[in-house]
């Protein structure tokens, strides 16, 4: 059985998280979509939040598992026996960093490689940071989010903005 990981902070997911993942599933039996819970992060959507958002979008998908996990990437992929990490680039400046990853992953752990997708150029310019101010500043997320959760994630995220006015 071949396992994929496909790590992130998901804070919050993307409609270009969701086309990697969903093109991940195509060459893997299990995909584990490996939520990472960094506590010096200052994340704007908790770990449970973050885990529900992921848990509705990919409810019918029986090869998904969604987990958390805390410490390095790598260490839970073995923890896993998965034989690859899977990371979405966007562009030139993603690659710099992942490659670096890559190759210190591969130090620790020669026996998971790490696989790169290129992100559809549909989705090539989202990021969760961008999703995040769009939402702090009620902008239109419409496209930049699946569908599923939109609503969702705007009340979320406006009872966040109202509570932190009070």
């Amino acid at each position: 059985m071949t396992t994929y990981v496909c790590p992130g902070s998901y804070d919050p997911v993307t409609s270009g998280h969701v086309d990697i993942i969903k093109r991940a599933m195509a060459h893997c039996d299990k995909l584990i979509i490996a939520v990472g819970d960094n506590s010096l992060k200052n994340s704007f959507f908790t770990l449970d939040e973050k885990i529900m958002f992921l848990k509705k979008v990919f409810k019918e998908y029986d090869k998904i598992e969604i987990e958390s996990f805390t410490g390095l990437t790598v260490d839970f992929a073995e923890q896993k026996n998965a034989s690859a990490l899977v990371r979405g680039l966007r562009a030139v400046s993603d690659f710099e960093y992942e490659f670096q990853m890559a190759m210190l992953n591969k130090k620790l752990k020669p026996h998971v490689e790490t696989i790169f997708m290129m992100a559809n150029p549909d989705h090539s310019y989202i990021s969760s940071g961008a999703v995040r101010e769009f939402l702090k500043n009620n902008a239109d997320i419409t496209g930049l989010v699946p569908e599923s959760i939109r609503q969702d994630m705007i009340a979320l995220s406006n009872k966040k903005l109202m509570k932190n006015q009070e």
